[in-house]
């Protein structure tokens, strides 16, 4: 029986441009001289580096380890020594510099003694840790660590699997090539992804254009005795995002804000799959993907890529820039962005890189005003209204975009795809929740300097009280010791102090002996008969007044 498929709102058909590197196998990058591996590769803290300038490493053995829960472990991708922890050109939107581990291969290319993981028999939680020391995060693009996606929560189950395999974006073919050439390595790893979450179903959702890979994970399956089912979704772009996926398979839709899991589904890469299937069968940690490279170059393909290798290199494996090259996409047309340095390394975010040329990527026309015709929300996928979002985010109104749930916004493009205006949308759309998420991390920082200054002030107090409340207790103690006639313990603590110290005073005083007085002439000793005289007279004329007084 064919599973019934729930057609999601919108999409469009762009061109697909998959032929240019389908056909040809994946094949393995070489050894290179030097790796950069990004301390940040995944969603969350990026890793704390365990090694330092001048260490040796093996391939595979740890050099940064996960920070705080949502992270992830990475690793050397070869042998050789660390030439330090620098800033380096990375793929990001941003085109800023970030740090990364250098290392120098020593060409032997040894790797650490892996060691399988027993994972039917330990602890599911000891099994996640190891699966988070292992570095494994998730290759649709998000990049969340897997071993939290592979916690079942509370409820102990999620019902359903589904593996993504629909790469609906153009040019974009190694998830194509994984799944006709490493089919069995797949479904392996799916099936352990099955008894961690306690999944009663897998399915693996192909867009209809890759009957190959379709064919390979059917004979697979029946090969493992697995029940998986390869569902065909026609092609039409965004497909394989998650909560189109979720729902053109299942037809539950994904609350807005929340997460698959929360009607019961868990959706990962079918890259994030092999991968799992490389850790438990062999101990293998995320040091390599595949990844496609097309465009203007001499010879697109699909390559298996250390993580660290400079896209630089990947190029050159795959013939070279052609003459006339005007850029490089990391990722795909839709969602990709320009990459500004191609000194920036492979991480496993990179799953695309693509060559432009004018040809191939005409620059697109000047941004012309909105006429509100509503294409945009007709190829929405997420039900939006963008040109309704595109004028509040332009006045930065945000608050008014939040109320047209600017969150929803998957960023798939299709609005600026089909936008007359040639308007970039998405771009508008990006902007705006930087803007509102600078504002919240402002706002949270006033917060919290509010809370401080507020703390502060009730310690002055807490501490002003404090001291008002014991100068009151030793009043009402003087006022008793009055009222019965006893002595005043704190008076009189404080006239033996004081009488101590002039007793100390007059004694220090008569230890005093004058120097030099010894053989002074006769006038000079006059002067010093007078003014003790004078002292003296001084004394008894204070005594008597204190006499007097009394």
């Amino acid at each position: 029986m064919t599973r019934p498929l729930y057609r999601f709102h919108g999409g469009v058909h762009p061109a697909e441009h998959k032929a240019e590197s389908s056909g040809r196998p994946i094949a393995t990058m070489p050894l290179l001289p030097r790796y950069a591996v990004p301390l940040r590769q995944h969603i969350g803290n990026p890793a704390l580096p365990i090694v330092k300038a001048g260490d040796r490493v093996l391939k595979g053995q740890a050099i940064g380890q996960a920070d705080g829960y949502v992270s992830t472990a990475i690793h050397a991708p070869t042998s050789g020594t660390v030439l330090g922890i620098e800033a380096q050109a990375v793929p990001h939107p941003s085109g800023l510099p970030d740090l990364c581990i250098v290392i120098e291969s020593d060409g032997e290319d040894r790797a650490v003694d892996y060691q399988p993981l027993d994972w039917q028999h330990l602890d599911p939680s000891a099994l996640r840790n190891r699966i988070r020391d292992l570095g494994l995060a998730g290759l649709g693009g998000a990049v969340f660590p897997s071993y939290i996606k592979l916690n079942p929560g509370a409820a102990q189950k999620i019902p359903t699997l589904i593996l993504n395999g629909a790469e609906c974006e153009p040019w974009i073919t190694c998830d194509d090539r994984l799944m006709r050439e490493r089919a069995e390595g797949i479904l392996r790893g799916a099936a352990a992804m099955q008894a961690m979450l306690h999944a009663d179903e897998i399915i693996v959702g192909i867009e209809d254009n890759k009957p190959e890979a379709a064919a390979a994970l059917q004979a697979a399956a029946q090969q493992l005795g697995l029940a998986v089912e390869v569902a065909l979704a026609p092609t039409l772009y965004p497909s394989g995002g998650g909560k189109q996926l979720t729902y053109l398979l299942t037809g539950k839709e994904t609350p807005a804000g929340g997460l698959s899991t929360d009607i019961g589904v868990q959706v990962f890469n079918i890259g994030t799959a092999y991968s799992l299937y490389r850790a438990i069968e062999f101990g293998e940690p995320m040091i390599s993907r595949i990844v496609t490279v097309t465009g203007h170059v001499g010879q697109p393909q699909n390559f298996e890529v250390r993580i660290g290798t400079p896209v630089a290199d990947l190029i050159r494996q795959a013939g070279g820039e052609l003459a006339g090259a005007s850029g490089r996409l990391i990722g795909g047309p839709m969602m990709g962005f320009d990459l500004r340095n191609d000194a920036a390394p492979t991480t496993k975010a990179v799953n695309c890189v693509i060559v432009k040329s004018p040809a191939l990527f005409p620059a697109a026309p000047p941004a012309m005003p909105c006429i509100r015709c509503g294409e945009c929300a007709r190829a929405c996928p997420a039900l939006l209204q963008p040109f309704e979002l595109y004028w509040y985010a332009r006045a930065r109104d945000f608050g008014k975009a939040q109320g047209y749930r600017l969150f929803d916004c998957i960023e798939c493009g299709c609005c600026s795809h089909v936008c007359p205006s040639h308007i970039p949308l998405v771009d508008f759309f990006r902007f705006a929740k930087d803007e509102v998420w600078a504002r919240e991390r402002e706002k949270e920082a006033s917060e919290q300097a509010r809370r401080r200054h507020e703390f502060h002030q009730f310690r002055l107090e807490r501490e002003k009280q404090e001291k008002a409340d014991k100068l009151a207790a030793k009043a009402v103690d003087r006022l008793k010791t009055v009222e019965t006639g006893a002595a005043d313990p704190e008076a009189e603590r404080k006239k033996a102090i004081l009488q101590a110290a002039i007793e100390r005073a007059q004694k220090a005083k008569a230890d005093i002996t004058p120097k030099n007085v010894e053989g002074l002439p006769p006038e000079i000793e006059q002067e010093i008969a007078d003014i003790d005289a004078r002292r003296a007279k001084l004394r008894e004329t204070a005594h008597a007044k204190d006499e007097d007084s009394e």
